[in-house]
C-alpha cells in the first residue's frame, strides 16, 4: 500500500440565511458525499479572500457582498484514492463567515469537486452527513449540532 502525503490550504465561507446555511455536496476526495462549505484552494498569487470569491463563485453561482475572517482551522484525513493507493492529507482551512444578497444557488455540479450548492436547515444537520471543516465552522459559530 502507497501513501501520498499532501497539505491542503483553502478559504471557505459560511453563509447563513433565514436559519439555513449554504453547503456543496462533495463530488469527489476524501469528503465524497459530505455537505461540505463552498469554498477551495488558494492559487498561486491569489489572496485567500479572491480565493474565497472565486471558489463560492464557481460552486454556489453566487457573489458574495461581505466577508469577515472567522477561524484559521486544520484537520487531517486518510482515504483510499485507489486500490493500494491512499492519501494521508493536511487540510488547512480559512474559515470566513459570508454575506450575500443572492439567494438562488447553482444547484448543478461544477465538473470539478461539487455536486451543486443548497440551502440546508440548520435544525435538520446531523454531523455524519457534513465535512470536518463544516463541523468546526458552525460549532465556532455556537450551534450544536446532533
Amino acid at each position: 500500500m502507497e501513501t501520498i502525503v499532501k497539505t491542503h490550504v483553502g478559504a471557505y465561507g459560511i453563509m447563513i440565511k433565514d436559519n439555513k446555511i449554504a453547503l456543496v455536496r462533495k463530488a469527489r476526495g476524501g469528503y465524497k458525499g459530505k455537505l461540505d462549505l463552498p469554498g477551495g484552494g488558494i492559487e498561486h498569487t491569489e489572496q485567500p479572500f479572491e480565493s474565497l470569491k472565486r471558489e463560492i463563485r464557481e460552486e454556489a453561482g453566487i457573489g458574495i457582498t461581505n466577508y469577515k475572517l472567522l477561524d484559521v482551522v486544520a484537520t487531517n484525513i486518510k482515504w483510499e484514492m485507489e486500490p493500494d493507493l491512499w492519501e494521508d492529507l493536511h487540510h488547512i482551512g480559512i474559515l470566513y463567515t459570508v454575506e450575500t444578497n443572492e439567494s438562488s444557488l447553482k444547484s448543478d455540479a461544477d465538473g470539478l469537486d461539487s455536486d451543486g450548492a443548497n440551502w440546508y436547515n440548520l435544525n435538520e444537520l446531523n454531523k455524519t452527513e457534513l465535512s470536518p471543516f463544516t463541523i468546526m465552522a458552525l460549532e465556532k459559530l455556537g450551534y450544536t449540532l446532533k
